[in-house]
């Protein structure tokens, strides 16, 4: 039987946790995320910058896909450059179909060792997959084959699920996903197969939401930013708090809003305490807090 978000869950207030003990000594995480995504130009784009003419949706929509693609020839490269610049270790989300379409780019995210988190196969919403488990399964064997190891945390495509979809990635193996905002921590979600871990995201610092949907200037990306780390990092006095911050090439990589990425970066590491990990880092940590979690595996 499916059960709903509220189902998984234990209401828990993030003030009055137990403390939580960060690595080295931190009070608090960045969790830096960088999606690469496939977009098939066989089907409606799942995104535009460019509105249809007249309206009227038309396939193939060569603009709007030609706005992803510069992503991948051009965009992400910055934001490579500035991963390497700040020694970040980025969590990669990508599509398993990338390894195959864009693989100079997965060549250059293996060569780095950069972690490689399962984004679907390509980019369609999980309530259009006839089959979510084949899916999967598929989407890891593909990633695992490329990169030499099977991805331990999941991002839907668009942020996606259906009640089932957690159940799905739990019997896959999967152990943490990322498409939840309800809380500041790590937390448990109860799955038929085991628990898995709900990693802080985050959907106003994240390019998509801000820039494309509401349509701020670039610069506001590093006020927003600045203003969001300023409140967490106060309260991480207390107790631990992360932060999410999600780029995709097509946006965070382009020439007028890449400054203002890096100088985001820039500032939250120049705090004392301050400590950036990846998806794997902070589940691996995260475990060590608290043995007690029934987390799944692969059935």
């Amino acid at each position: 039987m499916s059960m709903s978000p509220s189902e998984r869950i234990i209401f828990s207030p993030v003030f009055g946790r137990s403390k939580l003990s960060l690595p080295n000594d931190a009070r608090m995480v960045i969790w830096p995320l960088l999606a690469m995504e496939v977009w098939d130009i066989n089907r409606p784009m799942p995104r535009v910058v460019l509105a249809p003419p007249q309206g009227n949706l038309l396939t193939p929509d060569i603009p709007n896909w030609s706005w992803h693609e510069y992503g991948m020839r051009s965009g992400i490269w910055r934001l490579i450059q500035m991963f390497d610049d700040l020694n970040i270790r980025p969590c990669v989300t990508l599509n398993a179909r990338a390894c195959t379409d864009y693989p100079q780019v997965t060549e250059a995210i293996l060569k780095r060792g950069w972690e490689f988190n399962a984004h679907s196969y390509d980019q369609i919403a999980m309530h259009k997959v006839e089959n979510q488990q084949e899916m999967i399964e598929n989407t890891l064997d593909i990633i695992a084959k490329f990169s030499g190891r099977k991805p331990r945390g999941w991002f839907g495509p668009g942020l996606t699920q259906t009640f089932e979809t957690l159940d799905h990635l739990a019997k896959a193996g999967i152990q943490y996903f990322g498409d939840w905002v309800l809380d500041d921590h790590p937390i448990p979600v109860k799955t038929i197969h085991g628990d898995v871990i709900a990693l802080p995201y985050n959907y106003e610092i994240h390019d998509i939401a801000q820039q494309m949907i509401q349509f701020h200037e670039s610069e506001i990306f590093l006020k927003r930013a600045k203003d969001h780390f300023d409140c967490l990092y106060k309260e991480s006095a207390e107790n631990a708090r992360f932060m999410c911050v999600a780029t995709h090439p097509y946006i965070s990589g382009v020439p007028h809003r890449i400054k203002y990425v890096r100088e985001a970066y820039e500032y939250f590491l120049s705090k004392p305490g301050v400590i950036s990990m990846d998806g794997e880092q902070i589940l691996d940590w995260y475990l060590t807090q608290n043995k007690d979690v029934n987390l799944a595996s692969a059935t």
